[in-house]
């Protein structure tokens, strides 16, 4: 089974960006605990980080026939992008939205997900092991 894990903008920043709020870990550390998470649960994963909307949405597209599930942190899009929400919707592929940060008990601005409606689930607040627990998600949601 091959899952598409997608960060948004600013992730790249992890490790130094907020780490009150985002953790202390980098996104290659993050990427590292994904890619080993996966291997223990017989996945392939391809993961991809972009600050541009459009890239984002081009590699939601481009996974339709390549992939068979989505992991995604949209970061703050996940607040207003209704193009990467109906390119999610478009693809029709089990997908997981990840929040390191509870995005709930942050301010109103954040609680508010345009993407949520269109994936299967979402997992907020958790850390990165919320893709830990995204990629076990879609492992069932895929029937795998």
């Amino acid at each position: 089974m091959r899952v598409l894990v997608l960060h948004g903008p600013n992730l790249n920043l992890l490790g130094t960006r907020e780490t009150d709020v985002y953790g202390s870990s980098s996104l290659a550390e993050v990427n590292l605990r994904i890619e080993a998470e996966a291997t223990a649960l017989g996945l392939e994963v391809e993961i991809h980080q972009s600050n541009h909307e459009g890239v984002l949405v081009e590699l939601v597209h481009g996974a339709q026939g390549k992939f068979d599930a989505i992991v995604i942190n949209p970061g703050a899009y996940t607040h207003y992008s209704y193009t990467l929400a109906d390119a999610l919707a478009a693809v029709g592929l089990p997908a997981v939205e990840v929040h390191l940060s509870n995005i709930y008990a942050r301010e109103k601005f954040r609680h508010l997900s345009v993407v949520a409606p269109v994936v299967h689930g979402q997992i907020s607040g958790l850390g990165s092991f919320g893709y830990l627990l995204a990629l076990r998600a879609v492992r069932e949601l895929a029937g795998r």
